[in-house]
């Protein structure tokens, strides 16, 4: 009978000895508790947790991409917009990571949601359209240092879609084409005063020179006759001229 609880008790030593190794991958660690309070953390490699008197927990050092669900985001200007985002976040303290917030993966996730909400709704929407490397800057920093205490580092946010109705995007199209209407304008009066003020130097240059003003008939009469036109015309004032 002794015999029995003997081997009995070494099977089940056994069993505890084997269940005390633990093996962690490079890129994992462990948190160990004893007796319900923090201890250390271990890892990466061979490590041994005392069986019933240490609990161990696994954490993860790689980064995480966590894909944040599309929102929906009023702007500045009152314009409503859908918009979705990917977030880059690492465990960098794996004990806060553990002991700080139930679970960080879920908790980072629902910070990430709100702070898009909040940092795009300061924003107009042609902010948001046009100057997304600056809004993904201020999104990464407000969640980095909210996301500080828990040991995680967020390291970088990007804004993947702005969603608009089908009514934004021809108000849109419409502003665009005006802007283009007015540029194209601007450009044509631009050019008919940059006209305008050559063709007053050429005069007063022609003025201070009579003869000038032959010569530019004389090519003109050129001109015609390179046109082969049956039509000749002398101005009056180069008749007098070439008569005296």
């Amino acid at each position: 009978m002794f015999a029995n609880f003997g081997y009995i008790f070494l099977s089940v030593l056994l069993v505890l000895l084997i269940s005390s190794f633990r093996i962690l991958r490079e890129y994992e660690r462990g948190v160990i508790f004893m007796l319900g309070r923090y201890y250390k953390v271990k890892g990466p490699g061979f490590i041994i947790v005392i069986p019933l008197i240490q609990q161990m927990e696994r954490v993860d050092l790689r980064t995480i991409v966590m894909d944040v669900p599309t929102q929906d985001v009023i702007s500045r200007d009152n314009v409503s917009v859908k918009v979705n985002a990917v977030v880059y976040f690492r465990v960098i303290e794996p004990d806060k990571a553990i002991i700080q917030v139930e679970n960080f993966y879920d908790a980072t996730s629902q910070l990430a949601q709100t702070t898009l909400r909040s940092v795009l709704g300061q924003h107009e929407l042609d902010e948001m359209l046009a100057e997304r490397d600056r809004l993904n800057i201020d999104i990464q920093t407000n969640l980095d240092q909210q996301t500080d205490a828990w040991g995680i580092k967020v390291s970088n946010v990007e804004i993947k879609h702005v969603d608009l109705d089908e009514s934004m995007i021809r108000a849109i199209a419409k502003q665009a084409e005006a802007e283009r209407t007015r540029r194209a304008k601007v450009i044509h009066a631009d050019g008919e005063m940059q006209a305008a003020e050559k063709l007053l130097q050429a005069a007063q240059m022609l003025a201070l020179q009579p003869e000038a003003i032959q010569l530019r008939y004389l090519q003109t009469l050129t001109e015609i006759a390179g046109d082969k036109s049956s039509t000749i015309v002398f101005p009056l004032d180069i008749l007098k001229t070439l008569k005296q």
